[in-house]
């Protein structure tokens, strides 16, 4: 299988072999489990703020919740982009080079 066997999209993930989603999700179990373990905040490796460790306790509480924050809001977009593409069968890519990024469904540009 070629990288450029995998078509663009949700759809990509259907062509993947089980052994290779496989391999990604136990890489990501490692990860996740072994190599930086959480500790009692959500979020936090311990590895600091680029490099530096956060010493007040309200602030590093804040810092987190808005990283959680921002993760969250991210997903809601990933979402929004495959319930985009499920609907229209096309690409947030494809969509913006057809001009197709009207909310009222004209194709006239914006709005």
């Amino acid at each position: 299988l070629k990288f450029s066997d995998i078509p663009t999209g949700i759809d990509g993930i259907f062509t993947v072999p089980t052994a290779g989603l496989a391999q990604i999700l136990l890489f990501f179990g490692l990860v996740e489990l072994a190599w930086l373990p959480a500790s009692k905040y959500d979020g936090d490796y311990g590895v600091g703020w680029f490099g530096e460790d956060i010493k007040d306790p309200e602030e590093k509480a804040r810092k987190l919740n808005v990283e959680l924050n921002n993760g969250r809001a991210a997903m809601l977009g990933v979402i929004g982009n495959m319930v985009g593409e499920k609907l229209t069968g096309q690409t947030m890519y494809e969509q913006y080079a057809a001009g197709h990024i009207s909310p009222f469904g004209d194709g006239q540009g914006v709005f």
